[in-house]
């Protein structure tokens, strides 16, 4: 399956956008919409940082965990997703770029490494699912980053 990138323009240098979304909880501020029952596990932030959550999307509900397995500060986060009892892996991707104006370009891509093969007969419809999904996870990002900017670079 081909994967799902979104992004967003934000006002906050790269680093402060970093520092925030390093922070694994930070996450169930802006996904709460459709991440529920978040069950933390590892560092609060960095490589193994680690939750798992309840998915609740396209109708069905689904627990997920989440694993930070790499980071790049502060331009890349990489989770490694595991869901639907192994038969579904991927990994989630924040790239954070600095605009030549001022501020940050935040991308997040969806890439399944796996996919049961309900999601891959429906790709077209899970797609769309995850895209829209993720294009409010970026406008929540935004009002959340709006909210900790006294804090984001400290």
């Amino acid at each position: 399956m081909r994967p799902v990138t979104v992004s967003i323009d934000v006002p906050y240098t790269s680093e402060q956008v970093y520092d925030f979304l390093d922070v694994m909880a930070h996450h169930e501020r802006f996904t709460n919409h459709y991440l529920t029952n978040w069950r933390y596990s590892g560092p609060d932030r960095g490589t193994g940082a680690c939750v798992t959550v309840t998915a609740a999307l396209g109708g069905t509900k689904t627990d997920v965990t989440m694993e930070v397995v790499e980071v790049d500060p502060p331009r890349r986060i990489v989770e490694r997703n595991v869901s639907a009892a192994g038969r579904r892996i991927a990994h989630g991707t924040y790239t954070i770029d600095p605009l030549r104006t001022g501020g940050s370009r935040v991308s997040f891509t969806y890439a399944w490494v796996r996919a049961p093969l309900a999601d891959r007969l429906l790709a077209p419809v899970v797609q769309a699912t995850m895209r829209r999904a993720n294009r409010v996870v970026m406008r929540r990002l935004a009002a959340e980053l709006a909210r900790d900017a006294p804090a984001a670079g400290s």
